[in-house]
């Protein structure tokens, strides 16, 4: 029997604890297979043109009882994004808030550069964030759903750092919405069938065979 059983709403002790700061998250699907491929196509192989169809992904995980006043990317220093040449979670944001109806909201920023998370322990995420996100005209925070989005949902160490800077200047809900979740500790909304031709998904899937195929891997749809 497992020592953290999932309660009602399928969380279990330590996603409530890790969840707290943060309303509600939402993911497309799990942090595998050809979902995984398709996010480290778009976000290390710089295709951007993925940004479209994936930012579609995002919009089939949100519940349609969901609005939202305030929609915003998770912000990169501006030098990462020098290094990278995008944010990855903003060209992901802005069609998911011209489905909403709203601009893209730039108010909360980076203070200051971090070390890259993906090394990082736990605890070595938590003290690498600290204190390095801003909000900037809090005014129009205040009292605001906000919807925050980003790629990859890992530990949740970002988005509890953005969601506190975000909660201190007066937002009344923050919700998180990602592409992929690694932990695993709560379900997806759905998972990625891997059968591309069945789903109306066969571009992205011609995307993944032609990739694979400049690497000299044979690779199967499954």
């Amino acid at each position: 029997m497992s020592p953290y059983p999932l309660d009602h709403d399928g969380q279990c002790a330590i996603c409530r604890e890790n969840t707290a700061n943060f309303d509600i998250a939402f993911a497309f699907g799990s942090y595998e297979g050809p979902l995984r491929k398709l996010i480290q196509l778009f976000k290390y192989g710089k295709v951007e043109s993925l940004a479209d169809p994936l930012s579609a992904f995002l919009l089939r995980a949100v519940p349609r009882d969901q609005n939202f006043d305030v929609i915003i990317a998770m912000p990169m220093h501006w030098r990462r994004q020098w290094e990278r040449g995008f944010n990855q979670a903003e060209l992901l944001a802005r069609p998911v808030a011209r489905r909403y109806g709203l601009k893209l909201a730039t108010n909360l920023r980076r203070k200051r550069y971090t070390a890259s998370q993906a090394s990082l322990r736990e605890t070595a995420r938590r003290q690498n964030l600290k204190n390095s996100f801003a909000v900037v005209r809090p005014n129009e925070i205040a009292g605001k759903r906000v919807l925050l989005i980003d790629d990859v949902f890992t530990t949740g160490t970002t988005l509890r750092a953005a969601t506190a800077a975000l909660k201190s200047a007066g937002a009344a809900r923050v919700v998180a919405l990602t592409l992929a979740r690694v932990d695993g500790r709560a379900p997806a909304a759905m998972n990625l069938d891997t059968d591309f031709f069945s789903t109306g998904l066969a571009p992205l899937g011609r995307v993944l065979a032609e990739n694979d195929a400049r690497q000299g891997v044979s690779v199967g749809l499954e």
